[in-house]
């Protein structure tokens, strides 16, 4: 899971979470698709379908509460 999140960081950083991504309904749902994905193809195969969108909505949440875009974050 840690591997995956930070593949996932990575491909999000520069392209969607950008300068009020958090205000835009479809940037939203650009990362929130992007994290559906990299999630669905990195976790392993015992994840339950309920598990895996906990999964989801917990990344989702956490970026949304802590990278507020262009590049900020709490942990700059």
């Amino acid at each position: 899971v840690k591997n995956v999140a930070k593949l996932m960081l990575d491909k999000l950083q520069p392209g969607k979470l950008v300068l009020d991504w958090r205000k835009k309904q479809q940037t939203r749902a650009a990362v929130r698709l992007e994290i559906e994905k990299e999630l669905d193809s990195g976790l392993p195969e015992s994840y339950t379908t309920e598990d895996y969108e906990n999964k989801c909505s917990t990344v989702f949440q956490h970026f949304y509460d802590n990278y507020y875009g262009d590049t900020k974050s709490i942990y700059n």
